[in-house]
């Protein structure tokens, strides 16, 4: 994890769990960011597709309400993996009005790059941790998502 900024914000003294939370969520990004980008995508781009691979074709709104985005952001999102060539939009049997988004073929090559780079970048995450110690801080992860009202 990145060391602790030299000069703190003032009001993080009274969120320092909160503070941390954010700081590791960046540096995360971040880390995510830079393995993604040897696959062409950006964070966020991979689990569209974790999600199609694993459920089959969505609807675009289906999607935005799984990540809890708004339509116009999952609109951009699958329109970027459109041109790249990892998705496609196709007529929704069941309701000639409304469209699907599947993987594509080309998505399907990727798959086991980004499980590797998922599983780079959990190792990278928990770094030395033991197992157990890869167990409490889940656990304490949960828990503090738990708590939260929008969760």
């Amino acid at each position: 994890m990145a060391a602790e900024p030299r000069i703190r914000p003032a009001a993080a003294v009274c969120g320092p769990i909160s503070h941390a939370i954010v700081r590791l969520a960046k540096a995360h990004k971040a880390h995510a960011r830079q393995l993604l980008r040897e696959v062409g995508l950006h964070p966020g781009q991979e689990l569209i597709l974790m999600m199609l691979w694993d459920c089959g074709p969505q609807r675009q709104s289906e999607l935005a309400t799984q990540f809890d985005t708004d339509s116009a952001s999952m609109t951009r999102s699958v329109q970027r993996l459109e041109r790249a060539g990892y998705v496609r939009r196709v007529a929704d049997p069941a309701d000639g009005r409304a469209t699907l988004v599947e993987p594509t073929p080309a998505s399907l090559v990727l798959r086991e790059r980004i499980e590797l780079l998922w599983s780079t970048l959990e190792a990278d995450t928990v770094g030395g941790m033991s197992a157990a110690e890869q167990r409490a801080a889940l656990r304490a992860l949960q828990c503090l998502e738990g708590n939260l009202p929008c969760t």
